[in-house]
């Protein structure tokens, strides 16, 4: 009897939560879950943007380190152009030297890269109380020619055969081509008052303050006595030649001509070539 009222009267059934916690902390973690994902976005934001500013700095520290190479690359190139070997062995051409002239007055110009150089030794020579003077600086190959056979016909006047007289002349008067001064590298100095070009040269107060202090100015003292089977050139007390500070100064403590200097430092790069 009463299951019959039961299942004639209206019902609804209720639904009972029997774990209200733990929807609760879903809920939070559901809620906690929407509001951290802005968050999450920005970190990542601000990731990618902390790494493209690292790579951009490193670009530009290996840019900087580069142009500091280069740099260095350069000078370097620039210091073994100025060593470029000219002697009767090795042409202006095989030196691959191409000059930068400026005038220095009188007339006469000089390479760029050592007029400055020279013009300061030269000032420094005369407030020692010297007289020095510029005799001869660039040449070009129509001079050098001229000269040259210049003193193959004053050595054929002098007696000399026509066979002996063109080797002859180059040891004093380089052969058109093989001449330092043809590079705008080379200077002829001599005394004020005593302008020959000879050995008394080396007895002038100008010579010995030269021969003692070019070095400190970049030039050396090109052709020494007793050393023509290795320049190819007789001594010549006053023909200096630009190599820059840093050679000059070491070919000088070593006590060592150009050729002896290139041959042992910088052979490959002077392309140097010796008297078989």
């Amino acid at each position: 009897m009463l299951q019959a009222q039961i299942m004639d009267a209206d019902f609804y059934p209720i639904v009972v939560d029997t774990h209200p916690a733990a929807r609760r902390a879903a809920s939070r973690r559901q809620a906690g879950s929407h509001r951290a994902a802005p968050a999450r976005a920005a970190a990542r934001s601000r990731a990618k943007l902390l790494f493209g500013l690292g790579a951009l700095l490193l670009c530009l520290a290996l840019l900087g380190l580069l142009g500091v190479r280069a740099a260095h690359w350069n000078e370097q190139r620039q210091q073994t152009q100025l060593l470029a070997l000219v002697n009767p062995w090795n042409s202006v051409e095989h030196a691959g030297f191409t000059p930068e002239l400026v005038d220095i007055g009188g007339g006469k110009q000089l390479d760029s890269r050592c007029a400055e150089a020279l013009g300061q030794m030269l000032a420094d020579c005369a407030a020692a109380g010297n007289e020095p003077v510029v005799a001869s600086a660039y040449r070009t190959r129509e001079t050098q020619e001229q000269l040259y056979q210049d003193k193959v016909r004053r050595l054929i006047d002098a007696g000399l055969s026509q066979e002996e007289a063109p080797s002859i002349a180059a040891m004093e008067v380089a052969r058109p081509g093989t001449s330092e001064h043809e590079l705008g590298l080379a200077v002829d100095l001599v005394d004020a008052a005593n302008q020959a070009l000879d050995q008394s040269q080396e007895r002038t107060s100008t010579q010995q303050w030269l021969m003692a202090n070019c070095w400190r100015y970049g030039f050396i003292l090109r052709y020494p006595n007793g050393r023509s089977g290795i320049t190819g050139i007789i001594y010549e007390p006053w023909h200096y030649r630009y190599v820059g500070p840093e050679a000059a100064g070491q070919i000088t403590q070593l006590g060592v001509t150009l050729e002896e200097y290139l041959s042992m430092f910088y052979s490959e790069e002077a392309n140097v070539v010796f008297e078989e």
